[in-house]
Parts: structure tokens; sequence; C-alpha cells
């Protein structure tokens, strides 16, 4: 047996889980044990929301399937740096119903590790390559109306990067939706551009411009607000990769306030969003980031530990009165 196996058996997993000052009815909590997993507590809590929102409605199986969505999670110990030992997620169900709160968690952390794979590539290929972070948006639109608006938009998009002045050689594209203030979406484009360093020469553009080129695309009749900002190092852009790739709607949003106009705004959302593309890339990033417009099939990251280790499981179940994963012994 391996050193890190050998630390790995029952007398070792016992000895990191701490004596209760009480005695625990039904096991120590995951957030005790490990700091970095305090988000299963708070994103399981956010889809037993989501799912109460769909009981006794059209989408009842995705209410089903989020009931048992992430119930029970086995943990190995696995080597982390020298000298440590962390929690690793070896097995889980999940649903992935778009809306559950820890599905999304967990494709936009499988998003983001692919995407950190591939960057070292893309800079080694392209060392001259600078990148923006482009923020797109529009006014408004009724939530009965979200789809034609993200339609109208894409379009709008696919219009501006054809268009002769457009600096980006490649780019990656998602979606947010926000609720306003009214009760309405607010749909936007977070976009991570790659541009020739010759952008920030003769071919660079004011706001003005960008705003210009933006509503021209769009072919509306007002100035659509914009933002864009250019990295000041290659070592921001592994921040601003995970600011593209994250939730399309912020928890909140979705679950509001239990009132029975916040259950309608979420299930047109439902509606509106169904088999909406939630991330494009484009340009010469095709050849370095394509896989990151398909649904990550393991969301749990087991290619990051070649070795499977069969000792030293954790096991936890979720505890909803409580809104904790406890242990189980």
């Amino acid at each position: 047996m391996s050193d890190d196996k050998r630390r790995l058996d029952g007398s070792f997993v016992r000895s990191i889980i701490p004596p209760p000052s009480k005695p625990k009815k039904d096991g120590i909590p995951l957030s005790d044990l490990s700091e970095r997993d305090k988000p299963w507590d708070v994103h399981r809590a956010e889809s037993d929301r989501i799912e109460q929102h769909y009981q006794g409605t059209e989408f009842q199986s995705y209410a089903d399937r989020i009931h048992f969505c992430s119930d029970f999670l086995d943990f190995i110990l696995a080597p982390h740096t020298e000298g440590e030992l962390r929690l690793k997620l070896y097995s889980a169900r999940f649903c992935r119903v778009r809306t559950c709160m820890v599905c999304c968690w967990r494709k936009s952390l499988r998003w983001k590790a692919k995407a950190y794979q591939m960057l070292p590539r893309f800079i080694d290929d392209h060392p001259a390559y600078r990148f923006l972070f482009l923020t797109l948006t529009v006014k408004n639109c009724e939530i009965w109306e979200l789809r034609e608006t993200l339609d109208w938009m894409n379009k709008g998009f696919t219009r501006l990067s054809r268009l002769k002045a457009f600096p980006g050689e490649g780019w990656i594209k998602s979606v947010e939706v926000t609720k306003g203030r009214r009760g309405d979406a607010h749909p936007h484009f977070h976009v991570l551009l790659g541009v020739k360093a010759s952008y920030f020469g003769r071919n660079y553009l004011s706001q003005k411009k960008w705003v210009e080129f933006w509503q021209k695309s769009l072919r509306c009749d007002y100035k659509p607000i914009l933002d864009v900002q250019a990295l000041k190092s290659k070592d921001s852009l592994v921040g601003l990769v995970a600011e593209v790739i994250k939730y399309q709607t912020k928890p909140t949003n979705l679950i509001g306030h239990g009132r029975a106009e916040d259950r309608d705004w979420f299930l047109e959302y439902t509606r509106q969003m169904h088999n909406t593309k939630a991330i494009s890339v484009g340009g010469i990033f095709r050849d370095y980031f394509r896989e990151l417009e398909k649904e990550p099939e393991d969301l749990i990251g087991r290619d990051e530990n070649s070795d499977d280790l069969d000792e030293g499981h954790l096991y936890f179940g979720w505890k909803r009165k409580q809104k904790k994963y406890k242990l189980i012994d």
C-alpha cells in the first residue's frame, strides 16, 4: 500500500474528524470539515426553493429530479499538496435541470476547469494577443418576450462580428439574464475578445464608437448601454474567463421572495430559456475553446485525479430542515 493510501485508512479518517463538544445525532456538517466545500450547503438550499416553485406545475418532473439531485455525496481524502489532504468529490447524482443551482454551479466549475486547461495553449500560440471584456446590453423586455429578444441580440452580435472594424479575432460569449425592478427581464452578453496588439494603436475603438457599432448591428433606434474593458496583463485573464463562464441567472433572481409573481416570473423564464445556448465561441477561439459550447458530461471532476482511491471515503447526506450536508456514519 502506498504512503498516501496508508494515510487514508479508517484511523486517519477518524483522526481528522474533531470530537463534538456534545453528541450530534445526525453527524458533523460537511462545512465544518472542509471550508472549500461550504458552497454545497448554499446551492443545495437554493435548489430546494427552485424545486418548490416547480411543484404542482407543468414542470413537476423538474421538481422530482431536483429533489433527489446531490442528496448523497461521496468524498475521498485525496492528496493535494505536500503533507496535506483534502476532500474530493468521488460520486454524486446530478439532475442536470437547467435551473438547478447545484448543477449550474458544477457546470460553471467544469467550464472554468476546461478553459484554464486550454488558455496556456492559446497564449503560447498567440503571445502578442491582448484581451477585452465586453458587456453588451439592450433595454429590458417583458419576461414573455425574452426568447425573441435573445434571438434579436444574437443576430445583432453576428452582424457586429462581421463589421470590417470589429477587432475581435476570437471570442467567448455567454448570456446572463437578471430580473428588473418592474418584473421585466434584463438580458445581456458577456464577451471575452481576443484582439491583435494593433488594436491599442491605429485600430483603437472608443466607448462611443463601440456603442455606435452595437446600435448599428442591433438596428435599434436608441443608444444601448455598453461597457468595454481591456486587460492590463495576461495574469487577469483567468478571472475574466471566470466572469464570462458563470451562471446565466443569479439565484436571487430565480428564487425571488416567495411571492406569486416571483413564481410566475420564474416559470415563464424556464419556458423562455428552454433549449437556448448558454455559451458560444467564435473566430480563432473555436480551435481552442469549442468544448465550452457543450454541456459538461463530467460534473465531478474525476479527471483531475488520476488515482481513484477506494479507501478513506466520507459520506454526507442532505438534511433539508437544517440546510446542511451531514456526515453519515
